[in-house]
C-alpha cells in the first residue's frame, strides 16, 4: 500500500510523537515550578517580612543569593550541572544523565531568582540527553544523532507553541538528495515539533505579539528605515559579542564557580535596581509590560535596552544555566520602541520587528529563526517581505564576524 520511503516515515512517527510530547512536558513541568517558586520569592516572600519586592535591597540581595545557589549547584551537583550554555551552541550532543538534576535544577533556581536567560539551551539540553539515553534502549536502530534531531525539534515547537520555527530551522540543515527528498528527512522532526507545539497549546500558550499599529502598505522609504533600524540592533549586538567571550574569561580565572555565580549575581542585582524590574528574568512576560505601558519615553527604552544588554553578558559570561534568545527579543523590542519614539514617522511595526530581527541574527546566525521571531513578536503579513529584503543587508553586515559566544578554557 505505502512506498518504502513512506513506511520508513511512518515507523519514525511514533518515537517522533513520544519524544514531541515528552519534550514539552519536561518544559512545561519546569517552567511551572518556576513560576510557583519565582511568585514566593519576589511576592509572598518580600510582603510576608515587608519589604518591597522592587527596593534595591532586595533586588541586590536575591540576585546575589541566586548566584551563590547556583554556584553551589554547579559546584557539587553531579557532572556540574551541564555544559556552560555560553561556550556550547543550542543544538549539541547528549550530555550525560548524570548531570541533567543539577542543571534542571541551576535552570529552576536561575528562572526564579531573576536572572537575565532564557529557558531554551538548558531545556534542550536535557531533552536530548533524556531522548538519547531512554531512546536507544527502546529503539536502538535509531542513531543518537536522529535522537537529537527529534527531541530538539520537539524542544523547539514546544518552545514557541509552532512547528513552524523547526520547520524553518532544520529546512536548512536537512538537505535532501536524489535519493531522499528534503520532506522525508524533515517529515519525524515536523511530526516531533507538531507534538510539542500541541501538548504545549494544551497547557498554556506562548504569548509573543505586541500590540502593535498595523504595517498597512510596504514603501521603499521604510526598506531602508529598516535596514538602518537592524543595523543598529546589529552594532549593538555586535558590543555583547565583543564583551562577552573576554569577561567570560576575566570571571572564570577565579576557578570558583560559587564566587563567580555570586559576584555575577550581585552584578545582575546592581543591573536590576538601574533599570527596574521589567529587565528581570527570561523577558517574555516584561516584554508585554513594556509594550503595554503607557508612562515609557524614549530614554527609559534606551535604559531598559542596555540594561538588558549587559545583563544578558554579565548572566553568560558567569555561567548561569540559560539561554539567550528571549532576552535578545526583549532587547529587539525595547531597542525598536526607542527608535520609534524617537522618530515617530516611521512605524513601530518596521522598528520593533526590525530590531528584534537584528538582535536575534547576532545571537543566533540563523536567519530563519531570525525572520521567525520577528513575524510572531509583529504578526503582520505585510510585513513579511520587509523583512525578507531587509535581512539581505544584515546577513552581509555579520557575514564572517564572531558569535556571541566565549571561548574554552583549560582547566
Amino acid at each position: 500500500m505505502f512506498h518504502p520511503r513512506a513506511r520508513t516515515m511512518l515507523l519514525l512517527s511514533l518515537p517522533a510523537l513520544i519524544i514531541g510530547v515528552a519534550s514539552s512536558l519536561v518544559l512545561i513541568a519546569s517552567m511551572k515550578v518556576a513560576s510557583v517558586f519565582q511568585q514566593f520569592l519576589w511576592q509572598r516572600l518580600p510582603a510576608s517580612i515587608g519589604i518591597a519586592y522592587d527596593s534595591p535591597f532586595w533586588i541586590v540581595g536575591m540576585l546575589t543569593l541566586t548566584g551563590i545557589v547556583v554556584g553551589l549547584i554547579i559546584r557539587y551537583s553531579p557532572g556540574h550541572a551541564g555544559p556552560d550554555p555560553a561556550i556550547e551552541p543550542l543544538i549539541s550532543m547528549p550530555v550525560s544523565p548524570s548531570a541533567l538534576p543539577g542543571l534542571l535544577l541551576a535552570l529552576i533556581i536561575g528562572l526564579a531568582g531573576g536572572v537575565s536567560l532564557g529557558p531554551e539551551h538548558p531545556i534542550m539540553t536535557i531533552n536530548i540527553a533524556l531522548a538519547a539515553a531512554f531512546g536507544s534502549r527502546l529503539f536502538p536502530r535509531i542513531t543518537a544523532l536522529d535522537w537529537t534531531i527529534l527531541a530538539s525539534a520537539g524542544t523547539i515547537g514546544a518552545l514557541f507553541g509552532t512547528p513552524v520555527a523547526a520547520a524553518l530551522i532544520f529546512s536548512q540543515t536537512l538537505s535532501g538528495s536524489n535519493d531522499i527528498p528534503m520532506w522525508d528527512r524533515l517529515f519525524a522532526p515536523l511530526m516531533a515539533a507538531a507534538a510539542g507545539s500541541l501538548t504545549t497549546s494544551l497547557f498554556f500558550h506562548p504569548h509573543f505579539s505586541l500590540p502593535i499599529a498595523h504595517y498597512t502598505q510596504m514603501r521603499l522609504v521604510d526598506i531602508a528605515s529598516g535596514a538602518i533600524v537592524a543595523a543598529i540592533a546589529i552594532a549593538a549586538g555586535m558590543v555583547a559579542v565583543w564583551c562577552l567571550p573576554r569577561l567570560h574569561e576575566l570571571l572564570h580565572r577565579l576557578k570558583n564557580p560559587v564566587l563567580i555565580l555570586g559576584i555575577g549575581g550581585f552584578i545582575l542585582g546592581i543591573l536590576g535596581v538601574i533599570g527596574g524590574p521589567l529587565t528581570l528574568f527570561k523577558g517574555l512576560d516584561e516584554m508585554q509590560q513594556m509594550a503595554f505601558s503607557q508612562t515609557l519615553g524614549a530614554g527609559d527604552y534606551f535604559t531598559l535596552a542596555v540594561v538588558k544588554l549587559a545583563a544578558l553578558v554579565i548572566a553568560a559570561a558567569s555561567g548561569f544555566r540559560g539561554g539567550r534568545i528571549f532576552p535578545a527579543v526583549f532587547i529587539g523590542a525595547a531597542l525598536g520602541l526607542m527608535l520609534h519614539a524617537h522618530v515617530e514617522a516611521v512605524p513601530a511595526a518596521i522598528t520593533v520587528s526590525c530590531a528584534i530581527l537584528g538582535l536575534v541574527l547576532v545571537v543566533t546566525r540563523d536567519g530563519w529563526l531570525s525572520l521567525f521571531m520577528a513575524a510572531v513578536v509583529v504578526p503582520d503579513t505585510n510585513l513579511l517581505p520587509l523583512l525578507c529584503i531587509v535581512m539581505l543587508p544584515a546577513w552581509l553586515l555579520l557575514a564572517g564576524k564572531p558569535l556571541l559566544a566565549a571561548n574554552r578554557h583549560e582547566p
